[in-house]
């Protein structure tokens, strides 16, 4: 982690010491409030810079949600929080509405190529009300694992 401090100029520890303080204040409504089904409009902003609307479900993982509309996320792991290729920036003013990422996504992180503040592991967001208008940037590189030309799919 001291190199990615290093590196980052300092952005990482920023970015650590707000996730500690979002734990303290809570975040917002969780997804057992709202009615099964319920629908939530978010933004993906891929690698070219162009904007992909996408309607979600509340409980939605945001990384399978990326992947079934054609964003090129990998999650070589598939979900189980063990690599960083799903790495995505949360828009700033969204980004104290979720959950501080626990120990696991902070350490997974730092091995992320384009590390900033709002850097957050799309596998470990679930759509809920409080990210209606959300947007997700796909940092303009990644570390993929798959070299052969496979491409994952959600199960």
């Amino acid at each position: 982690m001291a190199a990615s401090i290093a590196a980052s100029g300092g952005s990482v520890t920023r970015r650590l010491l707000r996730g500690a303080a979002r734990g303290l204040s809570g975040g917002g409504g969780t997804a057992a409030e709202e009615p099964e089904g319920a629908v939530v409009n978010v933004v993906f902003v891929d690698r070219t810079g162009r904007h992909v609307p996408v309607q979600g479900r509340v409980g939605d993982n945001v990384l399978h949600l990326a992947q079934r509309h054609g964003l090129e996320l990998e999650g070589a792991c598939e979900a189980s929080l063990a690599c960083s290729t799903c790495h995505v920036y949360v828009s700033p003013a969204y980004l104290d509405r979720l959950p501080p990422p626990d120990e696991r996504e902070d350490d997974l992180l730092d091995q992320a190529p384009l590390l900033q503040e709002n850097s957050r592991l799309s596998c470990q967001i679930r759509l809920g009300p409080e990210l209606e208008g959300a947007r997700f940037t796909l940092p303009r590189l990644t570390r993929n694992f798959y070299v052969d030309g496979h491409v994952p799919k959600p199960h």
